[in-house]
């Protein structure tokens, strides 16, 4: 190579370096002010780099992006949106109860010989023990209602038509886990009232044509209601109940975002084929979910943890009734107010109706829930326009709400005589073997369930004036061998005792 040619080499490589040196120092210059990260607080920093670590590595943005952005009817921006916040406020309901169900389930002891004792004890003694059954106990009911006040708005508005019918039937699904959740959390008490709930409830589930046994079997877990009975109930309410749930609402949730939210009804829109293409036109100029309407939803869920909060420091759990005694075999247990409306169709039904009642109403509710958006899938959706569907609603809550008034004052649920006494009136003029009937009358428990003048029970006919209506000898037979709805106490109380119950019944006229 020619001595110029590597000279010149050398020269360019000997100011490369120099120039290179001059171009840093002006790109540093150059450089952009460090970004906001850099001159902000500390906390604020750090949670800042801990979003984009996560962000980094699990993407949640592209996960929860679409469930935050997914669009919603612009017309819930506006009072109508208060009436679409009890969806999140369930799921808010259903947090509580994982929560403080978790907290109880450290120190409940799910056997048959410290179930009941482990719960006074978290009532009684553990640390905040009666707030956490308070809360639990509250969210459940705050569950219930509503779930029950969705359901309702649901059906009113139509929002079960086409193409939503898969969200009512996941919906049916949600609302009949949680009266399951409730029921096994009733029995988990494992007093008197959940005992005998436990049996009742086997003995309506023997009378299912068909797959009586089978299902009795199923509940008790056995023979008889026992050790392993509890067991089950409480593997049902913790475990496989709440994932149930929990898997349902996910789907609800998706069904939600992947069908959209329904808009308010109108009464010149009915749903027909037509409807699927209108709402997409509508959702087009909608608003999105985060933030439009997702500060409802936190502001109800946020009033809801409150109120609950409130209601169980102040009023604390339902109070224990007595610990189980399966001797007891007249125990008329009270089931809680979910279910009073059932519990007083299910003590007035006539004689002759238990097996058509027992068996039939849960079918004809679970017949209905899915039947429902197969039978009308199309047509109006405004109430104003569906005077049967709103004239059913209004039949059904009033008339579950007066049975449910009715089962609270529960006048058929036979009184506790112990310590009871008739009225001076009524047995101060009695002599010999009518003011021992009197006596006996409280004693055997006949007072439990007839009132005189005014004193007793109510679940048999007023005994005030029994004898103008009946003489000696159809109250021996009365009292002997029962009647509809009483039992026979012939062997009960022997012949002298019958004897002077009659003789004082004799005094009534």
């Amino acid at each position: 190579m020619p001595r110029g040619r590597v000279l010149r080499g050398r020269a360019r490589r000997g100011r490369a370096a120099p120039a290179a040196a001059v171009r840093a120092r002006v790109a540093r210059r150059r450089r952009p002010a460090p970004c906001p990260r850099a001159v902000a607080p500390h906390g604020e920093a750090t949670s800042v780099s801990a979003w984009r670590w996560l962000e980094e590595r699990l993407e949640l943005g592209d996960t929860l992006g679409p469930l935050l952005r997914h669009p919603i009817p612009r017309a819930l921006e506006g009072r109508i949106g208060w009436a679409y916040v009890l969806g999140a406020s369930i799921l808010t309901a259903f947090a509580v109860q994982v929560v403080s169900g978790v907290a109880l389930a450290m120190t409940y002891v799910p056997s048959t010989e410290s179930a009941y004792d482990s719960l006074r004890f978290i009532t009684d003694a553990a640390t905040l023990g009666r707030v956490v059954r308070g809360i639990h106990w509250f969210g459940a009911s705050a569950m219930v209602l509503l779930l029950l006040a969705h359901v309702t708005r649901v059906f009113l508005m139509g929002a079960y038509k086409y193409p939503r019918e898969v969200n009512w039937l996941s919906g049916s699904l949600l609302f009949l886990a949680t009266a399951l959740m409730a029921f096994t959390g009733q029995t988990l008490r494992w007093d008197q009232d959940a005992f005998w709930s436990l049996v009742v409830g086997a003995e309506q589930a023997a009378r299912t044509p068909l797959v009586g046994d089978w299902l009795t079997r199923l509940i008790v877990a056995g023979d008889r209601v026992g050790g392993a009975t509890l067991t089950r109930v409480y593997a049902t309410h913790v475990f496989l109940v709440p994932a149930v749930i929990g898997l349902l609402a996910l789907l609800h949730v998706y069904l939600v975002v992947k069908r959209g939210i329904s808009e308010p009804p109108r009464v010149d829109e009915p749903v027909d084929r037509a409807y699927k293409a209108r709402y997409e036109t509508l959702i087009l100029h909608g608003v999105p979910y985060f933030p439009n309407a997702m500060w409802r939803d936190a502001l109800a869920g946020s009033v809801l943890v409150a109120i609950v909060l409130v209601l169980a420091g102040v009023f604390g759990p339902p109070q224990l009734g007595k610990p189980p005694d399966p001797g007891i075999v007249v125990a008329d247990p009270r089931p809680d107010w979910f279910f009073i409306g059932y519990f007083t169709v299910l003590a007035l039904m006539p004689p002759g109706a238990e097996a058509i009642l027992i068996v039939g109403i849960p079918l004809l509710v679970v017949a209905f829930l899915f039947a429902l958006p197969f039978v009308r899938p199309f047509g109006q959706r405004h109430p104003m326009r569906r005077p049967f569907a709103l004239a059913a609603a209004v039949f059904v809550i009033g008339g579950y709400a007066a049975l449910s008034a009715a089962g609270a004052e529960a006048y058929w649920v036979p009184l506790r005589s112990d310590g009871a006494a008739l009225p001076a009136a009524v047995t101060a003029p009695l002599r010999d073997d009518a003011r021992a009937g009197a006596a006996l009358f409280v004693d055997r428990s006949c007072w439990s369930c007839h009132v005189v003048e005014g004193s007793g029970g109510r679940r048999g006919p007023d005994l005030t004036h029994v004898a103008a209506r009946l003489d000696h000898d159809a109250l021996v037979a009365r009292i002997a061998n029962g009647g509809p709805g009483m039992p026979g106490y012939a062997a009960a109380l022997g012949s002298d005792d019958l004897g002077k119950i009659v003789a004082f019944l004799l005094t009534r006229r």
